[in-house]
C-alpha cells in the first residue's frame, strides 16, 4: 500500500484499500474486516471483503473534499491499520450518484437531473470477454443511461450455454442435453457440488470491472441481486447462505458511485423466500449500504409494496401503461417501469412486440410521468438475445428512445409532469411550470388526427412544432394565438410541442 500521506482519491470514486491477513480456515466467514472513515462533513464505517490468496480489501467512496483519516480494524490480522488520505473535486463528467429528487424524479448529487433510460442485459458479464467488450462498445453509443443486469448465473430460453465463472467454488450440474423444448428453470438439476461458504472471486472481480466500465461511460448499473432462473441451487439457499451472499456483495460493490440495488428480478416467482425474506435482505442493504443507494425490487405478477420505507423507487414490470398514475399517487415515488416487453420476434408473448409497438410504449411511459426500461429479444442463430446477452443492438426502437431522450432532455427543468388534457391525448409540461401554462408536449399515440384543435388566451403567441416520433422529425408549424387549428398528417406516433414565445 502506497505511503498515507500520499493516497488521493476522486470525490464520489472508490477509494481501496488492500491489506494482508489471516488464510486458516476459511476466511469468507472465520474472519471479519470493517474500517471508519472521517472527514470534515461525514463519518462512515464500512465491511470489508476476502479477495483470495491471503489478501482483503476495504472499499469507500467519499462523498466531500478535503483530508479524511481511516482505521481499519477486525479479526482478519492481529493489530490494526490506520492513515489517511486527500479527496480532490470531482471532474467533468462525474457528478457523483443518483438520488431521487423531487418525489417522482432522480437528480445527481450535483444536483443536475438524471433522466433514467434504460436496458436490459441479464447475464451479459456471464460471457466471453469479447462479448463484454461488444457490450460496452455499443453501450457507449447507445440512447441508454442505465442497465439492468444479474450477479447470478441464469437457467432459462436462450439461457443453455454455461456462464464463464460461477459465484461460488464448485462444480456445476450437466445442461448439454437441454433445449427450448425439454428446458425447465424450477427446481435444481442434479449434479451441482458447491462449497456456498466460499466465494469464487474471480466471478465478482470480473463483475465489479464491468461497474467500473459502465461508470467510465456516465451508465448506471442497476444490479439484480437474486432472481428464480436457477437450475443451480443459488435461488434456495438457506438463510445463513443468503445474507453470507448478501453482505459480499454489498461490501465488494456499494462504493461504486453508479450502483443501484434492485433485490430481485421477478421476486414473486421465487417460491421458496417470502415477504419476510424480502423485507430482511433489505434490512441488510440499509444496514450495510452507508451510501443508501437506490433500491428497488421487480415484480412478476405480483406488484410490490413501494411504500415500504426501504425502497426508494418502484421498478415495475407492466403492459398496463395506463396505472402509472394510479402508482404515482399510491406509491409517490418514482416509477421506473423496467420491463414492458421486448422488441423482437421470439415465440414468447413478452419478446416479440414490433420496434414501433417499444417506441410507441417509452413515449407513453414518458408522458404518464415515469422512466423507460427497452429489451430487445430477436431471433439469433447462435441465440445471442441483447435482453440476456448482450452484444450488439439489430432493432430499431434505440434510435427512437435516443430522439425521445433529446427531447426531455430539451424540457425546461429536464423534468415533467403529466397534464389532465383529453382522454383521446396525453399530455404532459415541465414539473416547474406545469401551472404556467407556457410550454406542453401533446402525444397522439395510436390515434391519427387529420388535424387537432387548441384554445389559449388572446393575447399570448405560442410556438408550435409538429414531431414524428418514428421519422424522429421536427416541423415548425408557426406561432398561433387565441383559436387555431394545426393541420396533421393523419399518421399514429406524432406529438406536438407547444411553447410560449
Amino acid at each position: 500500500m502506497r505511503d498515507q500521506n500520499e493516497m488521493t482519491v476522486e470525490q464520489y470514486c472508490p477509494l481501496e484499500l488492500s491489506l494482508q491477513g489471516k488464510t486458516e480456515g476459511n476466511p469468507f466467514t472465520d474472519y471479519t474486516i470493517h474500517a471508519t472513515f472521517t472527514g470534515e462533513n461525514e463519518t462512515l464505517t464500512v465491511d470489508g471483503f476476502y479477495d483470495d490468496c491471503g489478501t482483503y480489501k476495504v472499499r469507500f467512496m467519499p462523498s466531500y473534499t478535503g483530508k479524511y483519516t481511516y482505521r481499519v480494524a477486525g479479526n482478519f490480522a492481529d493489530a490494526a491499520a490506520e492513515g489517511a488520505f486527500e479527496v480532490t473535486r470531482a471532474q467533468e463528467g462525474n457528478r457523483g450518484p443518483v438520488h431521487v429528487a423531487n418525489t417522482y424524479h432522480f437528480a445527481y448529487a450535483d444536483g443536475t437531473p438524471y433522466l433514467p433510460f434504460g436496458t436490459t442485459c441479464y447475464v451479459w458479464t456471464h460471457q466471453s470477454q469479447e462479448m463484454q467488450r461488444q457490450t460496452l462498445e455499443t453501450l457507449k453509443t447507445s440512447a441508454f443511461n442505465k442497465i439492468r443486469f444479474c450477479v447470478l448465473p441464469k437457467h432459462y430460453l436462450y439461457n443453455f450455454v454455461d456462464p464463464v465463472t460461477f459465484p461460488y467454488e464448485g462444480t456445476p450440474c450437466d445442461r448439454s442435453s437441454l433445449n427450448e423444448e425439454n428446458f425447465a428453470y424450477h427446481g435444481e438439476l442434479p449434479g451441482n457440488h458447491w462449497d456456498l461458504s466460499r466465494f469464487n472471486v474471480a466471478h465478482f472481480r470480473n463483475f465489479e470491472q464491468r461497474i467500473e466500465d459502465l461508470m467510465a461511460l456516465g451508465i448506471e448499473a442497476d444490479i439484480i441481486v437474486m432472481h428464480p432462473y436457477d437450475c443451480w441451487g443459488f435461488c434456495r439457499m438457506n438463510r445463513a447462505q443468503d445474507d453470507l451472499y448478501w453482505k459480499y456483495v454489498v461490501a465488494r460493490f456499494a462504493a461504486y458511485r453508479n450502483v443501484w440495488w434492485s433485490l430481485a428480478n421477478e421476486y414473486d416467482f421465487l417460491k421458496e423466500k417470502t415477504d419476510a425474506d424480502w423485507s430482511h435482505y433489505a434490512e441488510i442493504l440499509t444496514e450495510k449500504d452507508p451510501y443508501h443507494r437506490l433500491r428497488s425490487i421487480h415484480n412478476g405478477s405480483r406488484i410490490y409494496d413501494y411504500t415500504e420505507a426501504w425502497a426508494s423507487h418502484c421498478g415495475i414490470q407492466t403492459s398496463d401503461l395506463h396505472r402509472i398514475p394510479e402508482w404515482r399517487e399510491q406509491f409517490k415515488k418514482p416509477i421506473v417501469i423496467d420491463e414492458m416487453c421486448y422488441e423482437g420476434d421470439i415465440d414468447q408473448g413478452w419478446g416479440n412486440i414490433t420496434q414501433e409497438e417499444m417506441s410507441h410504449r417509452c413515449w407513453e411511459v414518458a408522458m404518464r410521468g415515469a422512466y423507460i426500461g427497452h429489451g430487445e429479444t430477436y431471433v439469433h442463430p447462435d441465440n445471442l438475445l441483447w435482453w440476456s446477452h448482450g452484444g450488439v443492438l439489430h432493432g430499431e426502437s434505440e434510435a427512437r428512445i435516443a430522439f425521445l431522450r433529446r427531447i426531455l432532455e430539451e424540457v425546461p427543468g429536464h423534468r415533467v409532469t403529466p397534464k389532465s388534457y383529453g382522454w383521446d391525448l396525453l399530455c404532459c409540461a415541465p414539473e416547474e411550470m406545469a401551472d404556467e401554462g407556457r410550454y406542453f408536449l401533446f402525444y397522439f399515440g395510436n390515434r391519427r388526427p387529420a388535424f387537432h384543435n387548441f384554445c389559449f388566451d388572446d393575447t399570448t403567441d405560442y410556438r408550435v412544432e409538429m414531431i414524428n416520433t418514428w421519422q424522429m422529425t421536427i416541423e415548425d408549424m408557426g406561432v398561433h394565438r387565441g383559436w387555431f387549428k394545426i393541420p396533421m398528417p393523419a399518421m399514429q406516433y406524432m406529438a406536438l410541442r407547444v411553447s410560449k414565445m
